[in-house]
């Protein structure tokens, strides 16, 4: 069986949403023959390449949401984090920054073979050591530590090389009825938008083991109903 997810690097939502997929996973009798794959849905795009904000001054100038709100709705998603043994989980202390080049990153790392590896480590290295993930080097640097060839995923980050697939990635999303990120689809079957707990997500697998609907869109459980506060939607220019 497989179960696709589909992220935004620097959506908190998105970090959260990867950890409880992976433990419903675990937990899933047959979890040996599921296949976890993540696809790339990237949301960044107007923020220029090359320059990070913080994301106080993201969300107040994206969202209007600053001050005690700011605050409020961005240490939930850090205590939920911590609840469930993601600690530390930096959002608000943290930056951000267009996410295009990263994507192309995994998308590489992918290619050779690293796919569930590199988003694991993207995710940790910016909500866990809140370090950059945008810049050529930030890149490299994660490079090394999945033992990827440097010169390589530097050619392949210079040429641009998988600028149309992290695109092509996103619109199959879109036409399967994503509005946002996260967005899992199990078995082909089942689209999920949201940070569904693990309790739900396990009990859709149980459910997509044993049945074979159609693709139905399961949004009942979630802690947000697509997306958190960095603005995890898809921009209105899309």
């Amino acid at each position: 069986m497989k179960v696709e997810i589909w992220s935004e690097v620097t959506c908190p939502w998105c970090g959260l949403g990867n950890h409880r997929v992976a433990r419903a996973v675990e937990r899933f009798e047959h979890s040996d023959e599921v296949d976890l794959v993540h696809h790339s849905f990237p949301l960044s795009g107007s923020f220029p390449e090359g320059r990070t904000f913080s994301v106080r001054e993201a969300l107040l100038r994206q969202h209007g949401i600053g001050g005690d709100r700011a605050e409020a709705s961005t240490r939930r998603i850090e205590k939920l984090a911590e609840s469930e043994g993601l600690t530390p989980y930096r959002v608000l202390d943290n930056e951000v920054g267009n996410t295009d080049l990263a994507h192309e990153f995994l998308a590489h790392a992918s290619a050779q073979g690293r796919n569930r590896e590199a988003w694991d480590l993207i995710f940790g290295t910016y909500f866990g050591r809140a370090e950059p993930v945008f810049s050529p080097e930030d890149l490299l640097g994660l490079s090394d530590e999945l033992g990827l060839d440097r010169e390589q995923t530097r050619q392949a980050l210079t040429d641009r090389r998988y600028r149309r697939q992290v695109r092509d990635d996103a619109a199959r999303a879109q036409r399967l009825g994503a509005a946002g990120a996260p967005f899992i689809v199990v078995d082909g079957r089942y689209g999920v938008p949201g940070a569904q707990d693990s309790d739900s997500l396990l009990e859709l697998l149980r459910t997509a083991w044993d049945d074979s609907p159609p693709l139905t869109l399961a949004t009942a459980g979630g802690d947000a109903p697509v997306c958190g506060p960095n603005g995890c939607a898809v921009p209105e220019r899309a």
